[in-house]
């Protein structure tokens, strides 16, 4: 008497299965349009918070070749929108009356170094962004 060994699956057909399986679940899975399922993409963006509205955001890559100098052109950014406001005495968003035009002219005001590649510390530039942006909050706050 031979003994039966079960039989193993030949690549197709585990391939075969395992398709089958995928669009079975796949089915299962898909929004039903009938049903009023259908849900564009955007319907998962989230909402910016009124906060966000008003925050710098991050600097265009063609503004300056590194990172680094993207990075410190927003704080620098925000250092001037929070002192135009707390000197205009305004708790109104200031964002829109400032250009990255004006963070690169300002430049000069921040410089710590003559190198081209790491003229300031960027991380100073944001302690003052963030000090002077709670003292703003905190002047609106009264």
């Amino acid at each position: 008497m031979s003994k039966r060994i079960p039989s193993r699956f030949t690549l197709m057909e585990a391939g075969l299965l395992g398709l089958s399986l995928t669009l079975s679940l796949g089915i299962l899975v898909l929004p039903d349009a009938a049903a009023g399922q259908d849900r564009p993409f955007t319907s998962m963006e989230i909402a910016r918070d009124e906060e966000d509205a008003c925050r710098v955001p991050k600097s265009p890559s063609d503004l300056a070749e590194t990172a680094y100098l993207r990075n410190g052109y927003r704080a620098i950014l925000r250092i001037l929108i929070a002192e135009e406001a707390l000197a205009s005495e305004t708790c109104t968003c200031l964002l829109d009356q400032f250009t990255w035009d004006q963070a690169l002219e300002a430049l000069p005001r921040f410089q710590t170094s003559d190198n081209p590649r790491l003229p300031f510390k960027v991380l100073d530039l944001y302690a003052k962004a963030d000090a002077l942006e709670v003292q703003l909050a905190e002047a609106c706050a009264e």
